[in-house]
């Protein structure tokens, strides 16, 4: 009798079980078409917690939109915002099956159609029937925010900022060498065809960035912001600069150490733990360069950053400042554009999980800054579809180290990068942020130190050790 009582109790529970999953889907169902139309006219397949599917346009579906538990769409939707609809897809309850690029505009057509009252009240009655928590999940949000940074102090200030470098890079050196290029190059690449290497595009990159400069024999280089140490270790070997790199992660100056002393290159090369606002005490330098830095540094900082490297370089010097900008930051918002941005809470994904308080500003205030610091602009490049050739090239390296990845650092962190990286190589391929070289003259009696035209940077260009070789014989 006791055993017939447990089975007829277990057969209870899973006919509930059963009513609430049918429900949960019907109401998902209708959450979706509400959304984004009918099945038949969607750019995307769903699959379900129970197998099934939804299959969209057979000419258009690049990806499956695979909702994991019933109660997914209530937590990425409620309360209704961008990062919601991140976080959902970081804790598991999505996941994207297929190129997630063609994912990445989902939150934007949502957030048109919730700005319709009557698509708003229909898709929260949905919303609302659907199940708070789904057995082994009982706190899905808890779980969401496993990995943020905490900070101390005010935005920019030193201790946050090495808080904030080290949130980022201290990952793990091991994560990074999956997807980089054999020297660990973070920043983006220089592809003089689509058909280059990874690894030959940022070696290129890392000599436009000296021929730029035009480095020459025993100059004192500064590299602000040095990452694993490639660029320092490239200019010492192929331009013969005594080179310094700066850096506040560990795990950083760490490795770049242990890589310049196997390459021979210790008397050349010398990475110190420094914050850029302290760089006066490594003494002065002919040449400078920021690759990928200046993201970090925060707008009303700029001035700081400037005056900092302007005061380290001696007169008729150069420095190449490499970083990212933000296109829409030079458009103003009006104020329903503001408050839209802040409920939709835009770019908070960025902020909470991979670069703390790295918020991108305009081109505008980045040289503005460096002009008022006593720098004269000399040159800019864009780089921009450079870029989201190096994004792809990383996120398809990832994505290839899936499981091995997972095993280093975990679901949570290898959806936080996979997706920072697809979304960010979206927003360069349609023109809202753009990666931009900046060369600075600090001109000594009027003299820049420069030739007339740009014909020294490309003449005889093939690889870093005849353009290196040329750039010593130009002096």
């Amino acid at each position: 009798m006791e055993s017939a009582g447990v089975s007829g109790s277990g057969t209870a529970n899973l006919a509930v079980s059963n009513e609430v999953s049918a429900a949960a889907l019907r109401h998902s169902k209708s959450v979706l078409a509400t959304l984004f139309g009918p099945p038949a006219q969607r750019l995307f397949d769903v699959r379900y917690w129970d197998g099934s599917i939804e299959r969209g346009k057979p000419t258009a579906s690049g990806f499956a939109l695979v909702l994991t538990r019933p109660g997914a769409l209530r937590r990425m939707l409620l309360p209704p915002s961008e990062l919601s609809i991140v976080e959902a897809y970081l804790s598991g309850d999505v996941d994207v099956d297929g190129d997630l690029s063609l994912a990445v505009t989902i939150g934007d057509t949502i957030n048109a159609q919730l700005r319709s009252p009557l698509v708003l009240a229909s898709v929260m009655r949905d919303l609302l029937a659907l199940p708070k928590s789904d057995g082994h999940v009982d706190d899905v949000r808890r779980i969401r925010a496993d990995r943020k940074v905490a900070p101390s102090g005010r935005p920019h200030q030193p201790e946050r900022d090495r808080a904030a470098i080290q949130y980022h890079y201290d990952v793990g050196n091991d994560f990074y060498q999956m997807w980089l290029d054999e020297r660990m190059v973070y920043s983006c690449a220089y592809f003089e065809s689509p058909a280059m290497t990874l690894d030959q595009a940022q070696e290129a990159k890392l000599d436009l960035v000296c021929r730029k400069l035009r480095l020459h024999p025993g100059e004192r280089f500064l590299d602000v912001g040095c990452g694993w140490g490639a660029l320092v270790m490239h200019a010492a070997k192929h331009y013969d600069v005594q080179a310094v790199g700066i850096t506040l992660s560990d795990q950083q100056l760490a490795l770049a150490r242990d890589r310049i002393d196997a390459a021979g290159l210790a008397s050349q090369c010398h990475i110190e733990l420094c914050d850029y606002r302290d760089v006066s005490r490594l003494g002065s330098f002919d040449k400078a360069a920021s690759v990928g830095m200046v993201e970090h540094v925060g707008v009303d900082h700029l001035p700081e950053y400037f005056t900092s490297v302007h005061a380290v370089i001696r007169p008729g010097g150069l420095f190449l400042n490499h970083g990212i900008v933000s296109v829409e930051a030079s458009h103003p918002l009006s104020i329903p554009q503001q408050i839209e941005r802040k409920l939709w809470r835009r770019d908070a994904f960025i902020d909470q999980y991979v670069f703390p308080d790295g918020k991108l500003g305009p081109f505008h205030s980045v040289v503005g800054a460096a002009e008022r610091s006593g720098f004269e602009t000399r040159d800019v490049e864009s780089l921009r579809e450079h870029y989201v050739l190096t994004l792809r090239e990383w996120v398809k390296r990832l994505e290839s180290h899936e499981e091995e990845a997972i095993a280093l650092v975990g679901q949570h962190t290898y959806r936080v990068w996979r997706l920072y990286m697809t979304a960010s190589g979206y927003g360069f391929a349609h023109g809202s942020l753009n990666v931009l070289q900046t060369l600075l003259s600090k001109p000594r009696d009027g003299d820049a130190m420069l030739p007339l035209t740009r014909a020294d940077l490309y003449a005889k260009h093939g690889t870093s050790t005849t353009s290196g070789t040329f750039a010593r014989s130009a002096r």
